[in-house]
């Protein structure tokens, strides 16, 4: 038999083992043709070992996943090589495809037969992580496998493109692998965590398997920020990769005590890393936000202890945070470089929440701060173990657990068995009048999804006479001090005083005139000077009230409901502008889903605030739940019709955006985001008053920390509204 001239002499007998074993395996003739014809062409290109190496995957397909799969190995291996250059690139190919067929026998096929699209995309890292994460994703069923690899799925096609938002992963991805491998000399896959991930994957970053998963964007974080935080994830996994030298075993530990241990394990690795670059320390100071004020409840007083560690300068009065920071402080002087000492920490750390008897949530426990991974990947949970305990796979997937919306139309979690979902009623057909579109953001995506929510404008309601007649008379003490202070804050446009005997530069007209009248002999006019002065008022108001379900509820320290103290604050406010004379409408929103987005106008522009709008405030309902995007937006287009020189949309709310039709937290709120920066590009001031102090943290990420103030009495309400209005003056 002819040998080919693609091989060595030294080669050929190897060759011909190789090709032998295939063609009398029983694989079929067609799998043997394949591995013949490719095998010289691929010993050219590559080099004889990787024509005759891959004899192993061709079998190991034809087990596995069948003959047809098998014929596709050769060909699929020619146009990998066309991109993945080298013997090592392309064993490394070949180990995949093998790993593949072992656990997701299904999925070979589909992968194999995208091979030119996947090579076309992706560099040989960048195949490696697509195997590795599509096989850790998808464990345990085989048809979202095979639409993985069949690149069926959104996650899956979103890991080929890197479509994300602005400011998010695709756009840095580049720089953070030069970032990582000049800070710690290594070059890993980075990968996106795709949107059906269990939600610790999708918020935070992790390692495994040779590669780093991070989210597609952080939520809250953008532009330069959002850079830094990056660089901060990949320097801390960088930190683990150099100084967390073997697993952890997790055998007979409880969720709490992985999670303090790994809490601990993180300040050791940075303590470590700062001493070689102290700028990292600098680096990750900056994202550590837990105060000492917080609530002491388990997760928080977590977040504590994580910035106590990282941060000398903090001081924090609980006795379990110090606790903490005294035993690591005396570890790390002893011998900083001893793994273990995390896991004694650790364990007596959490013995002490257990004796306080704290309660801590694994399946709501995301990692503190954002730039810290989630930790799975200095753990060994022993996969291959049928045994895993219940409470670990619970903290790791949230597995069986069912969202149902609750009485304010947030979600909550259900035990199993209790797969019932609460639904709220139906929008009825004759319910209100469909007007508009909206967009929403979705931050997975990183793109906008078009006319994704409707807006149903309803009929306003008219409450009691008197409650009206309470509205139109209460607090006039606070009435007057608003009347007071926003004419004061004389929000308009510079208008140019001509005909002044001083002022800031000289009226040309005026100085010519003067001129000729004294070279005429006349009196010339002195009257040549002008100024800018702010003279009339020249701004409007779009005040947006929540009504949905939640403020039904009684406020903290008050016998009245959270949406009587927004329609009395409302009113206070409203009555304030008639005075002044200021445009301003009012409207109230809640929505059902994002079909049923609904916008009740109380007062439009141009119209009095007379009985009928007192009556219309009065009549305002609390239901359903907050899908705060949409509303901003169809408030935004009234507000773009005002031509005005500045325009307000004041937002009144008691907490974070949610929906019967959404699981993750973050999504409402970074669209809302993403609303607020819309409006702002169009010249519209947006602004919060948060009526409950547990929804501040999302209303600083939406609105910012200058955007929103807190509203727990109304007599504050006159110290507090000076801040919108003087930023607005500038």
């Amino acid at each position: 038999m002819h040998e080919p001239d693609g091989f060595p002499l030294e080669w050929q007998d190897r060759w011909y083992v190789a090709h032998s074993r295939i063609d009398q395996a029983g694989y079929g003739e067609l799998v043997a043709i394949a591995y013949r014809r490719a095998g010289p062409e691929l010993a050219a290109r590559i080099g004889p070992a990787f024509a005759v190496r891959l004899a192993s995957a061709i079998s190991q397909v034809a087990i596995r996943s069948g003959r047809l799969a098998a014929s596709l190995v050769p060909q699929a291996a020619l146009l990998a090589s066309t991109r993945f250059q080298g013997p090592v690139a392309m064993d490394s190919w070949a180990t995949a495809i093998e790993h593949v067929a072992r656990q997701a026998p299904e999925g070979v096929l589909p992968l194999l037969e995208n091979t030119g699209k996947l090579v076309a995309a992706l560099d040989a890292p960048g195949f490696i992580a697509f195997v590795r994460m599509g096989l850790d994703l998808a464990d345990g069923n085989p048809e979202r496998r095979r639409a993985f690899f069949a690149l069926e799925s959104a996650e899956a096609v979103r890991l080929i493109e890197g479509t994300v938002a602005d400011g998010g992963l695709a756009e840095l991805r580049h720089g953070l692998g030069l970032f990582l491998g000049a800070l710690w000399g290594i070059a890993p896959p980075i990968a996106e965590a795709p949107p059906d991930a269990p939600e610790p994957m999708r918020r935070r970053p992790g390692f495994g398997g040779g590669g780093v998963r991070l989210p597609s964007a952080f939520a809250g974080f953008g532009g330069d920020e959002a850079k830094l935080l990056y660089r901060a994830a990949v320097a801390h996994i960088g930190a683990h990769h150099r100084f967390t030298r073997t697993k952890f075993p997790v055998a007979g530990l409880k969720p709490m005590q992985i999670a303090l241990i790994s809490l601990i394990e993180d300040a050791r690795v940075e303590m470590l890393a700062a001493r070689r670059m102290p700028g990292l320390a600098r680096l990750w100071r900056r994202f550590h936000v837990a105060r000492p004020d917080g609530p002491s409840v388990a997760i928080a007083l977590m977040a504590r202890l994580s910035r106590a560690l990282a941060d000398p300068h903090y001081e924090d009065p609980h006795a379990w945070v110090e606790k903490g920071r005294a035993l690591f402080e005396k570890a790390a002087r002893e011998d900083i470089d001893d793994q273990q000492l995390s896991r004694r920490i650790g364990g007596l750390l959490g013995n002490d929440i257990g004796q306080m008897r704290l309660q801590f949530d694994a399946r709501a426990y995301v990692v503190q701060p954002a730039y810290r991974d989630d930790n799975m990947g200095i753990w060994d949970f022993e996969r291959d173990d049928d045994q895993v305990p219940v409470e670990i796979e619970t903290m790791l997937e949230g597995a069986r657990i069912e969202q149902r919306a609750g009485d304010d139309g947030r979600h909550e979690e259900a035990e199993d068995g209790d797969t019932e979902r609460g639904k709220s009623a139906e929008a009825q057909d004759d319910d209100g009048l469909i007007v508009a579109d909206y967009p929403e953001y979705d931050y997975i995506a990183g793109r906008y999804r078009p006319n994704w929510c409707q807006v149903r404008e309803m009929p306003g309601q008219v409450g009691s006479l008197r409650i009206a007649a309470a509205l139109s008379e209460a607090r006039s003490d606070i009435v007057d001090r608003l009347t007071g202070f926003i004419k004061a804050s004389r929000i308009n446009r510079q208008q140019r005083v001509r005909g002044q005997t001083e002022g800031e530069f000289i009226d040309i007209d005026a100085g010519i005139s003067a001129m000729i009248a004294r070279r005429a002999g006349a009196m010339p006019d002195t009257r040549i000077y002008c100024r800018y002065e702010r003279r009339s008022r020249d701004m409007s108001v779009l005040i947006l009230i929540d009504t949905s379900r939640s403020t039904t509820e009684r406020m903290r320290g008050s016998t009245g409901t959270v949406l009587e103290m927004e329609c009395l604050s409302t009113a206070l406010l409203a009555r304030a502008m008639t005075e002044v004379g200021d445009a301003f409408a009012i409207a109230a929103f809640c929505s059902n889903g994002r079909e049923d987005v609904r916008y009740e106008r109380v007062k439009d522009f141009g119209r009095p605030f007379d009985a009928g709008a007192l009556g219309r405030l009065a009549g305002l309902v609390g239901d359903f739940s907050t899908r705060l995007g949409a509303v901003m937006r169809h408030a935004g287009s009234d507000l773009r019709n005002q031509k005005t020189y500045r325009r307000l949309l004041l937002i009144v709310t008691d907490g974070e955006p949610s929906d019967i039709d959404v699981d993750d937290p973050d999504y409402l709120a970074v669209d809302a985001r993403a609303a607020v920066h819309e409006l702002n590009r169009d010249g519209i001031d947006v602004f919060s008053v948060i009526l409950d102090s547990a929804a501040e943290s999302y209303a600083r990420r939406i609105f910012g920390p200058k955007g929103m103030v807190r509203l727990d009495l109304i007599d504050r309400l006159p110290d507090l509204l000076p801040g919108f209005y003087l930023r607005m003056r500038a």
